[in-house]
């Protein structure tokens, strides 16, 4: 077999982009789309591939070596469970669940196949910045990480986005705002850079910007086994916004902002130099580089595709393996739990404890969204099974 046959269950905005990037790639055919929502169906009309407006009969019929998934998502356990169940590889969207307690039953439930590949859309692990980064840290080249600042308030949305979809941003819907849809790439980042901290003190507003129930404005405090400390900041509702990453560690400081990866090195590390110093005011002797990086990387997304094409058929390691989703998956339910309950929370964070407040969320809202009535709408009362 020198291509992956895969099928894609969801076609709203990612996963429209997923048909585009395997229709470029030379390791995968794309056979099968799966929507509930024939319009969105109608474009594909007539390309050869399986259409299919119900997913058991997707996973019944369809002729697919592997599914990505790209629904909503409270969908992709369930869906990712039953692809893994009909013996398919499977990719999914992020974030990998709503709440850790899910993705835990998920993990669990994927050890009975250890011969499937199970990848996660972390697409910006691919981006050359992000890689040198963390070759930067692994390399011990930066030293110990003492501090770690994240100001990710680019993700700016208007209230039409919000309106598109009547899953969008409501606790019944998306389990969450900014850190559940926008910034699990940040969370996986930071994660996957710096490790997991100990505790998370978070502060949030619920519809700070947006008609909305759920987060959209969010400052937390990340306290490390080292006795580092983080900055996390996020927003969908700043323009112009900002996407700074500040990383101080005992070599120096690294800045990536606006493309550019800049590092002062000390020549000395601070706590060598502070503590063997006769002087009093100085600082460590540095060196002021900037690190040389490729420019953006445009084809994340598929980059991470073909990377699970090539996990299934040549047995390469995958880019973003969906048992590390759980990871940043929890910075941000520790950090929605932290918010609501005005709490520091410790990690390992009590999954149960969090999948209970978000069901009390659900239960208890009386949030109704008026939805803006095109093809492309996104309606969560006709969408997947669960």
């Amino acid at each position: 077999m020198d291509q992956v046959k895969i099928g894609i269950i969801g076609l709203g905005n990612m996963g429209s982009a997923h048909v585009t990037s395997l229709e470029e790639l030379k390791n995968a055919k794309l056979t099968a789309l799966c929507d509930t929502n024939p319009a969105k169906l109608k474009r594909y009309e007539g390309k050869g591939y399986q259409l299919f407006t119900d997913d058991e009969d997707f996973f019944k019929n369809a002729d697919v070596d592997a599914v990505v998934v790209a629904t909503p998502h409270y969908f992709h356990v369930s869906l990712v469970l039953r692809a893994l169940e009909c013996g398919k590889h499977a990719l999914t969207e992020k974030p990998v669940s709503v709440h850790k307690l899910l993705a835990e039953q998920l993990l669990d439930a994927a050890k009975k196949y250890p011969h499937l590949k199970l990848a996660a859309m972390f697409n910006q692990r691919t981006i050359p910045a992000h890689k040198k980064i963390k070759q930067l840290i692994d390399s011990g080249e930066l030293g110990e990480i003492r501090r770690v600042n994240w100001i990710i308030t680019n993700w700016f949305r208007t209230q039409a986005y919000y309106d598109s979809g009547d899953w969008r941003a409501s606790w019944r819907g998306e389990g969450g705002g900014v850190l559940l849809n926008q910034c699990p790439h940040q969370l996986d980042l930071m994660q996957w850079l710096f490790g997991m901290p100990k505790k998370v003190t978070a502060t949030l507003t619920l519809g700070k910007y947006h008609d909305i129930e759920v987060e959209d404005d969010v400052t937390a405090v990340l306290e490390y086994p080292n006795k580092a400390t983080g900055v996390f900041i996020a927003s969908t509702g700043e323009a112009p916004g900002t996407n700074r990453l500040e990383i101080t560690a005992e070599r120096g400081r690294i800045v990536f902002e606006d493309g550019k990866l800049s590092y002062i090195r000390n020549e000395i590390e601070t706590s060598k130099y502070c503590h063997e110093t006769t002087e009093k005011f100085t600082c460590p002797p540095a060196w002021n580089v900037t690190i040389p990086v490729a420019a953006n990387n445009d084809h994340q997304h598929r980059d991470v595709l073909e990377n699970f094409c090539d996990a299934i058929l040549k047995d390469v390691p995958l880019i973003a393996p969906a048992v590390e989703g759980i990871n940043g998956l929890e910075l941000g339910n520790a950090m929605l739990l932290s918010g609501l309950k005005h709490k520091t929370v410790e990690l390992p964070m009590d999954a149960k404890e969090f999948a209970e407040e978000l069901d009390k969320l659900v239960a208890t809202s009386k949030y109704v969204k008026k939805v803006v009535e095109t093809d492309e709408a996104e309606d969560f009362s006709k969408s997947f099974k669960k």
